[in-house]
């Protein structure tokens, strides 16, 4: 039996959302776990995860369509974690789109303000509003066969806006466009959705996607949530060497640490030694450790470098990204890739496969994990 909830009356400084403790099991399987997050009014939130990390299920238990195991949801000041979605008043944008075939993209909007018995003129004129603030000035009489993905996207969007909701929720919504009207729909949405105020959780696998909509990141992993922070906090910060590796291109190397006069050591294949300054350093005594650190913080030449003294690496692979170029190294037997932005490349002596480099970076951008 969970505690008994009783909601007092909401102020401008309490959360928009709260979700508390909440749990859900299908069968055996535990799918999330004691998450507990909150929103502020018009607060964009990403859940960013890798497929099967339980973001979705949370979501859903938000919008009602899960009932949570364990656990409160309030929303404004209002459990609703046993109520039925209709009475949620929360919208959610699907990767489908969810849209009515049969329906015009004008009815398509004002379905759920006729399913409100909202008045003829005022379902009028929302639906008219929407269709501005959407874009789709023309498009009110065509049907969802006669629209591109995008514009369908924004049909999805004005029909859940539409009813005013208290909060609107985000499923992949964007995973069904390619990458640049996907990129062109983010920003559109994103200035939309901080205009009008709305209260916001978007669930997604996309590290891009997360960081252009979002105020702050949740990341999830096995059900629970790993860390919270603005997507530059938990870029620039991230507090644990699973949520490193989420988030960008990051390389895994094997090492050694020991302990010296000088404090704990790391040696990459004895060829790279350097003194940790992370507080995430081993123990200092002798045992393997995996060195996790990202592509772009790693950067390469053709001298020896404080950190890389003899023994360089051979780069097999060089590979144009545009704003970026990639090398792939080969240090004994590990593969390490490094990113640096293309126009370091003017400055910069130009490198390619076969060429000996040496590798530097900065000790405290690393994070440690214990080898298995």
């Amino acid at each position: 039996m969970q505690a008994a909830f009783h909601a007092e009356a909401s102020t401008a400084a309490d959360p928009a959302l709260s979700l508390n403790s909440l749990r859900k099991s299908f069968g055996s399987t535990l799918v999330v776990d004691r998450c507990d997050l909150s929103l502020k009014k018009g607060e964009i939130l990403a859940l960013l995860g890798a497929s099967g990390c339980g973001k979705s299920t949370l979501l859903n238990m938000v919008a009602g369509f899960e009932t949570p195991d364990y656990g409160t949801i309030v929303l404004e000041g209002e459990r609703i974690d046993e109520l039925p979605p209709n009475r949620r008043n929360i919208a959610m944008v699907f990767q489908s789109y969810a849209m009515f075939p049969h329906l015009t993209v004008a009815d398509n909007i004002a379905y759920g303000l006729r399913a409100r018995h909202v008045s003829r003129t005022t379902t009028q004129a929302r639906v008219n509003d929407m269709i501005h603030l959407l874009k789709l000035d023309g498009l009110a009489n065509r049907y969802p066969a006669q629209l591109s993905g995008g514009q369908r996207q924004r049909v999805a969007v004005a029909r859940a806006l539409a009813v005013s909701p208290r909060m609107l929720l985000l499923d992949e919504a964007f995973s069904a466009l390619d990458r640049n009207l996907r990129e062109d729909m983010q920003l559109e949405l994103s200035l939309l959705l901080r205009d009008m105020n709305v209260t916001t959780i978007l669930v997604t696998h996309d590290q891009r996607e997360a960081f252009a909509l979002a105020d702050r990141v949740a990341i999830m992993e096995s059900g629970r949530i790993a860390q919270v922070g603005t997507p530059e906090e938990i870029y620039r910060d991230p507090t644990s060497s699973s949520v490193l590796r989420f988030l960008g291109t990051t390389n895994r190397i094997s090492a050694r640490v020991s302990g010296t006069v000088s404090g704990p050591q790391v040696r990459i294949r004895d060829r790279i030694v350097f003194y940790p300054l992370s507080d995430a350093t081993p123990a200092p005594s002798v045992l393997p450790v995996w060195v996790d650190i990202r592509a772009e913080d790693i950067t390469i030449s053709n001298a020896p470098t404080s950190i890389h003294e003899t023994g360089p690496a051979t780069i097999v692979l060089r590979t144009f990204l545009g704003s970026q170029e990639r090398f792939v190294l080969k240090l004994d037997d590990d593969q390490i890739v490094v990113d640096r932005p293309q126009q370091a490349r003017r400055n910069e002596l130009r490198l390619g496969p076969g060429d000996r480099v040496y590798l530097d970076f900065d000790p405290s951008s690393c994070r440690f994990a214990f080898a298995q």
